[in-house]
């Protein structure tokens, strides 16, 4: 199992410093939406990430027009892009066509779509899906729970993402269950006094 520390909401040279910090001690590093809305992906592209050890998400959300912002994406050095399950087949498609070209990863946020959407879009065989409780949300949620319903529903589907509030916990519970592949946690991370050993406690309780 991997683990994915979304880092949202702080200055770019922030980010670069909590990216520095956090490279090698987890999987994936996200830059969240707020930062590429912030910054954009030109200031990403020049900015001094240079991972070696983890790998870097930026949570585009894509929509629409996703050909362009897959390549603009990918050519700003993403090793995973995200596109929102509730845009339309073909933007999907397209979107998975680029990630393929560019020997990529992309993963399908299904952030408040119902079962009929993610049977639509199932088919893509090296997509990550994210089960995403909204930040907003009032309602609580219990990742084991939904994580189960959801292999139930489509036992097809391989690649698996949790994101939602995910405690050390819910990381363990998670991991015992066995049918996530990444959970995704931001500020239980990157918001304690001590984000690396926070991570390292998320590392230990999810192998």
């Amino acid at each position: 199992m991997k683990l994915q520390v979304a880092i949202d909401r702080v200055t770019l040279d922030d980010a670069v410093k909590l990216t520095h910090e956090l490279n090698g001690v987890v999987d994936i590093i996200e830059l969240g939406t707020s930062l590429i809305k912030d910054y954009g992906l030109l200031a990403l592209k020049s900015a001094p990430f240079n991972l070696q050890s983890s790998e870097i998400l930026y949570d585009l959300k894509t929509n629409d027009e996703g050909v362009y912002e897959f390549e603009k994406g990918f050519d700003a050095n993403a090793d995973i892009l995200t596109v929102m399950a509730g845009s339309s087949l073909d933007t999907i498609e397209q979107v998975y066509d680029v990630t393929e070209k560019f020997n990529k990863e992309m993963l399908i946020d299904l952030l408040e779509v119902d079962n009929n959407k993610i049977k639509e879009i199932s088919g893509f065989d090296n997509a990550i899906y994210g089960l995403h409780h909204s930040k907003d949300s009032k309602d609580s949620f219990d990742a084991v729970d939904t994580l189960d319903k959801f292999k139930k529903n489509f036992p097809a589907i391989k690649k698996i993402a949790v994101a939602g509030g995910i405690d050390l916990k819910q990381a363990k519970a998670i991991a015992t269950q066995g049918i996530a592949d990444t959970i995704i946690v931001g500020g239980k991370i990157v918001k304690t006094d001590n984000p690396v050993e926070s991570a390292k406690q998320f590392m230990e309780a999810i192998k």
